[in-house]
């Protein structure tokens, strides 16, 4: 819609607002070509790792801050009856989205968002050592039988059982995006709690899922933007005030939405998960978009699926795994 025409360019007061109150990736997404035609609105997260507050508490266990502390207490529990992984990539037709998403978070922690955008653009090839070296780490959790039990399962069970787990204290923890509470809630009897409600049985939670260093703090997710097809005055004045901290304070207040505007309040988020997604998206260091979302479909919705499925399920190489996706990529 930039391209032809159809969307008009925002106004100089707009950007300037956008400036103040979003970090200076949610602008760019909102840019093509380097003309700035749409603002920020709503929000989601993914980067976080689901578990019970309750099942913490009764074991001495610790959120993790870092990745290897993250890997050293799967370890604690791995020594446990608690199974430290719970992970399901079963969803369909699009089966292996799940692993996708694993990747991608674990881009952004690994490698810095420049590699992250050539990466989703093809300019840094599927098979480039650097991503070579993101799936290996992926693999310290999901190919790890002692973390998540038996491997090849991860393909059949669904992305709703997956965190079934966490539910029950089965499992330990549960790498998923905000969106998985309201289905534990609804389908398994979870109880969405703050990480204060220790005593809560099937109280489920989230911490952010963690980067390399306590200061690394990229995040993963997606969003909805504002564009404008008429320059009319009140037409501006409207892309304006859904950019301000009165208007984005008060459609919090009405219920589950949230957004990653720096003037939102995490007082006025009901949702003790989505205040939390708030201030991961207020402190983070980058933020991007799922790649899959962005890459050509025969790969992001296609291969790429198709390929964490085979990694799992049939004990794939890293190598063979991404030989495949990048020759699939078009024009390839």
């Amino acid at each position: 819609m930039a391209a032809t025409g159809t969307m008009v360019a925002a106004s100089a007061d707009l950007s300037a607002s956008v400036d103040a109150n979003y970090t200076p990736d949610w602008k760019n997404y909102g840019t093509v070509d380097g003309t700035f035609y749409a603002a920020p609105l709503g929000a989601n997260v993914k980067s976080f790792v689901w578990y019970s507050p309750k099942t913490f508490a009764d074991n001495g266990w610790s959120i993790p801050t870092t990745w290897d502390e993250l890997l050293a207490l799967s370890d604690t529990v791995a020594a446990t009856d608690v199974q430290p992984w719970c992970v399901g990539f079963g969803s369909g037709e699009a089966t292996g989205w799940v692993g996708t998403d694993w990747m991608e978070d674990l881009m952004l922690r690994f490698q810095d968002a420049a590699t992250y955008d050539k990466w989703v653009s093809n300019e840094m090839k599927f098979n480039d050592p650097k991503v070579a070296e993101v799936l290996s780490e992926a693999g310290k959790i999901l190919k790890n039988p002692d973390y998540v039990g038996d491997v090849a399962s991860i393909a059949t069970t669904t992305f709703q059982d997956g965190g079934a787990g966490i539910v029950d204290g089965s499992c330990a923890m549960h790498r998923q995006a905000s969106f998985i509470g309201g289905i534990l809630a609804g389908d398994y009897g979870a109880t969405i709690v703050t990480p204060a409600d220790t005593d809560v049985e099937g109280g489920i939670t989230t911490f952010y899922f963690p980067g390399v260093s306590a200061d690394n703090k990229p995040a993963l997710g997606g969003g909805e933007f504002v564009g404008a097809f008429s320059d009319r005055p009140e037409v501006q004045a409207v892309q304006l005030y859904l950019t301000s901290a009165d208007w984005n304070n008060k459609k919090a207040a009405l219920g589950t939405w949230f957004s990653a505007h720096l003037g939102l309040d995490t007082a006025n988020v009901a949702d003790p998960v989505n205040a939390v997604a708030v201030e991961i998206l207020q402190n983070a260091t980058t933020f991007r978009f799922d790649a899959s979302d962005v890459m050509p479909a025969a790969v992001g919705a296609g291969s790429f699926w198709k390929e964490m499925t085979a990694w799992v399920a049939e004990d794939k190489s890293d190598k063979a795994v991404l030989d495949a996706i990048q020759a699939s990529w078009p024009a390839n």
